[in-house]
């Protein structure tokens, strides 16, 4: 299902040690937890799927997953750099050639979505692939995204190329989540912990969504007044709560698969 990037063209030398900054370390390493993390729960689908973030302190640069490794082999210095043309700036390997073409048009197009989570995430994908609005605002869960999501419905096939990758990155508009109608989710955000946030947040959205389908039963939406009240209730704080996710998880791995850092 995967595919590999065209061999890319010589990518441009950096002048100064900018890669080897402290920022740009720490972001290695938090993207690399949500990889690993993602595999533990299940949120990966074989080689296929990537996150990707903008490189701290460049807008033309982004790191993103190499082509061939699955979520649970990860590790922050084997996260490549490329730039928006194809060229892999440092690392080993090429990327897988959908991760490339979806993650650089939505970086280039979508300044606001410094990161780009893309998964095929088993509960949401499910409900990507139903007729009508994917989340039905009936659990607290939910909540957090309610106002936050687009579907698109266009499915476009494989992403192989820029046009598809700029329709992608056209449908999300204000959105923070995108249900990709047969297809999958895409979850952006200004930092890795609060893409990571969303998309384990949504995962479980989903799966108690399907869960309270599965009975049989009709759903009890939570009234408009009330949802967005919610909300409002959740979104004050979010910045802080996923920091503090995302550290627990680093802790958790730290313990359990500490390689991930390297």
């Amino acid at each position: 299902m995967a595919h590999a990037l065209g061999a890319p063209a010589a990518p441009a030398i950096l002048r100064n040690t900018e890669l080897d900054a402290d920022a740009v370390r720490q972001a290695r390493v938090d993207l690399a937890a949500c990889f690993r993390m993602a595999a533990r729960l299940g949120m990966h689908e074989g080689i296929c799927n990537h996150f990707s973030f903008v490189v701290p302190g460049r807008d033309d640069l982004f790191l993103v997953n190499p082509y061939g490794w699955a979520f649970s082999e990860i590790t922050a210095s084997r996260l490549l750099v490329c730039d928006f043309k194809g060229n892999v700036i440092a690392g080993d390997g090429v990327p897988e050639a959908t991760a490339f073409y979806i993650h650089a048009r939505v970086h280039k197009n979508v300044a606001r979505a410094r990161a780009a989570f893309h998964t095929h995430m088993p509960n949401a994908t499910a409900l990507a692939m139903l007729e009508g609005p994917p989340l039905v605002w009936a659990g607290q869960t939910a909540l957090k995204f309610y106002g936050r999501t687009v579907v698109d419905e266009e499915y476009g096939g494989l992403a192989l190329d820029e046009t598809e990758g700029d329709r992608i990155a056209a449908s999300i508009g204000e959105a923070d989540i995108v249900f990709m109608k047969n297809h999958g989710v895409m979850v952006v955000g200004p930092s890795v912990a609060e893409a990571w946030d969303d998309l384990y947040y949504l995962e479980r959205a989903a799966e108690a969504q399907r869960l309270a389908l599965s009975t049989g039963r009709p759903l009890k939406p939570v009234p408009h007044e009330m949802a967005q009240r919610t909300y409002e209730q959740m979104r004050d704080g979010d910045s802080e709560s996923a920091r503090l996710h995302l550290e627990s998880v680093k802790r958790i791995l730290a313990r359990d698969e500490p390689d991930f850092m390297h």
